[in-house]
């Protein structure tokens, strides 16, 4: 069933990536349209690569793991530390990652250890370091603070143990280091600028592109997850940088930082409902857990979403896309825990045999529209 599931994830990425493609036109200079389209030819060689690189990476996973015997993984020790466990994405990740490790890769359920690093970076680090002291094959981390990862990956190379990093992803210098120095160290995870792009391109889908009030311009707050986290300042950037490059005038009213927590997001839109009232057309949120606690102040306020204010979030949470279906929330996009474990674990195999892992393994998010949201619930439930 999850096979099929995740198959079919692939399929409508597949047939929304054919959907994505936009022109543009306008009479220009003989020279600048030659010049333009040298440079749509190069972006376009750059994204092939980008994409064919990505697949063969995927490829390569996935051979992996079906090149590998139970006896191969049965008695190897897995450590993984998850920054939070009440993060509602993360649950579904780590439960996923450990019934793949298990039930499909066949690792012994008592040899894949998951810890809670419940938000905090030192707690976090002393169970990694405890993983290396008791000498674990393999480690997978989701870590509290992605800025740690120069500090942890040298931690992992002095006791000769792979590490494979998901969701919060190290910088690109971090990554080059890997690849230079020929480190066992790994990122999965999905470009968080997709995600922005597709928050943005669900507000321009809208009757009135976002510009309920017809005054011309789209006037938004932004609800943030940790400012400092990659994931958060991709997708604040980028759900706007979609209304910019449409065209379309914008207006920032307010944006904080929620730490992808519901009560928190509630009480930023509470307040921020109450100070700039029906000039509030748009609520940005980086995740969907914000999303929802936003959604209970738009409806304490008296204000409907699709009608007088819109809203969107990211990780197709079952409950946000139930609200997509029912019109409670405009869109979201969906984070698929299922590939990024599927993912996590096969490389995590790949490093056990000595095979080769590319520094970066990115799978791609789903945009999440009325259209399509009860097919996204379907394979979530």
């Amino acid at each position: 069933m999850r096979l099929f599931k995740k198959a079919a994830a692939a399929a409508m990425v597949s047939a929304m990536a054919v959907s994505m493609v936009g022109c543009g036109g306008g009479a220009k200079e003989t020279t600048a349209a030659a010049t333009e389209a040298k440079e749509e030819t190069t972006e376009a060689k750059k994204e092939e690569t980008t994409e064919a690189a990505t697949e063969a990476a995927k490829e390569d996973a996935k051979k992996a793991a079906e090149a590998v015997d139970a006896s191969d993984v049965a008695d190897k020790k897995i450590g993984i530390s998850i920054y939070k466990f009440d993060d509602n994405f993360m649950t579904l990740y780590r439960n996923e990652l450990q019934r793949y490790l298990v039930e499909e890769l066949g690792f012994k359920k008592e040899n894949v250890v998951i810890q809670d690093g419940k938000g905090d970076q030192a707690e976090q680090t002393n169970q990694i370091q405890n993983f290396i002291t008791q000498k674990y094959d393999v480690l997978i981390l989701n870590l509290v603070q992605a800025s740690s990862a120069p500090e942890v990956t040298d931690m992992c190379k002095e006791a000769g143990i792979p590490v494979v990093y998901i969701n919060r992803e190290p910088d690109v210098a971090e990554e080059d280091r890997w690849s230079a120095d020929g480190l066992q160290a790994t990122y999965v995870g999905c470009d968080a600028r997709q995600s922005g792009t597709f928050q943005g391109e669900e507000i321009l889908e809208t009757a009135n592109k976002g510009d309920i009030n017809g005054d011309g311009k789209v006037s938004y707050i932004m609800i943030q997850g940790d400012p400092e986290n990659v994931d958060a300042q991709y997708r604040t950037e980028f759900s706007v940088k979609a209304l910019t490059d449409a065209g379309m005038e914008v207006e920032e009213l307010l944006k904080q930082r929620g730490d992808w927590d519901q009560a928190k997001a509630q009480q930023i839109a509470q307040d921020a409902l109450t100070q700039h009232g029906d000039k509030i057309e748009v609520i940005f949120c980086n995740n969907d857990a914000m999303a929802l606690g936003a959604l209970q102040a738009i409806e304490a306020a008296g204000r409907t979403v699709n009608e007088d204010i819109y809203l969107v979030g990211v990780d197709a949470l079952t409950e946000a896309v139930q609200n997509v279906i029912d019109g409670k929330q405009t869109g979201t996009v969906f984070n698929d825990h299922f590939s990024q474990a599927e993912m996590a674990a096969n490389c995590a195999v790949s490093f056990l045999k000595g095979e080769k892992v590319e520094p970066v393994n990115m799978v791609d998010y789903v945009k999440v529209t009325k259209d399509n949201a009860q097919d996204i619930l379907d394979k979530l439930n």
